[in-house]
């Protein structure tokens, strides 16, 4: 029986193949957008991480850890002591990512992203709020603008200094929700209520006040005016009065002029269509009538 000789290019394909078929898509990596995979040969981490596309060829016994780096949010509730012993329960916001170089130096020292979250950022997180919380006198100042705006930084600079180093990078710390012990919410609700109504009864005397200012103005008028109608009286009295003066000095001083005011009444009188006889006082020097007697009796 002759030998067969089969040619080498034929034997290479024929590996090749058969290599494929035993390892199938061991050979190759693909990574999905917003990730990166770690791999590890034989429990030995590689240094270097594998970014989104895909990648051929791989070692096919390379076991594969995958990190999401895009950035995640993650809502914490804790409940914070103050100096008076009271307890507000306060919702804070981590924005945080996965530095993918530093995947490879996570999964050796922490594990998975879970772990980071779990081991790293939630007890970091309290720790500071707890530490936060010492500052604070009353339990109620947790609503100032102010402490809000200093425990957002302080939470942000504690969390970046000490989480950069285990390869999570802190975006922001925001605060959500503060509630305070339902006995302090009442007692602010009161006091309020009490700021309103007091706010109320100023507003009242405030009107009250411009309603008085208004009757003072009012009255002032009048005053005014009855001043200056008094006046105007007094001027017009001594206007008459300093007719009548010159009147009577007029006529103390020429008696005919007494005679012809005579004269002009019974000029008068005698316009009367009534009957009458008239009596005169002939040693009088005034001519006027003594006694009028008319038909009616």
């Amino acid at each position: 029986m002759e030998n067969i000789k089969i040619p080498k290019p034929l034997i290479i394909i024929s590996v090749i193949v058969l290599a494929f078929m035993w390892f199938g898509s061991s050979l190759y990596q693909k990574v999905p957008a917003g990730y990166v995979a770690v791999a590890t040969l034989f429990g030995e981490v590689q240094k270097n991480p594998y970014e989104e596309g895909l990648h051929i060829p791989v070692n096919p016994f390379f076991e594969w850890y995958f990190y999401d780096v895009r950035q995640k949010s993650h809502l914490e509730e804790a409940n914070v002591p103050s100096q008076d012993q009271l307890q507000t329960k306060i919702q804070v916001s981590v924005q945080y990512r996965i530095e993918k170089d530093m995947a490879p130096s996570i999964l050796k020292g922490t594990g998975s992203a879970a772990d980071v979250l779990k081991v790293h950022i939630v007890p970091k997180l309290r720790s500071l709020l707890r530490e936060q919380g010492k500052a604070i006198i009353r339990a109620e100042d947790f609503f100032l603008e102010e402490t809000q705006q200093n425990l957002q930084t302080s939470l942000l600079t504690g969390l970046r200094g000490y989480l950069i180093e285990k390869g999570v990078n802190v975006g922001a710390v925001l605060i959500r929700d503060i509630s305070l012990p339902p006995f302090i919410i009442k007692a602010i609700e009161s006091k309020k209520e009490r700021e309103q109504e007091v706010e109320k009864q100023k507003a009242e005397l405030e009107r009250f006040a411009t309603e008085q200012q208004q009757k003072v103005a009012q009255a002032t008028a009048e005053s005014e005016a009855a001043n200056e109608q008094a006046n105007k009286m007094r001027v017009l009295a001594d206007a008459q009065a300093y007719e009548i003066e010159k009147i009577n000095k007029a006529i103390g001083s020429n008696p005919n002029y007494v005679k012809l005011m005579a004269l002009e009444a019974l000029k008068a009188i005698s316009k009367d269509p009534a009957s009458k006889i008239y009596f005169m006082n002939g040693d009088s020097p005034s001519p006027l009538p003594l006694m009028n007697i008319s038909d009616n009796k």
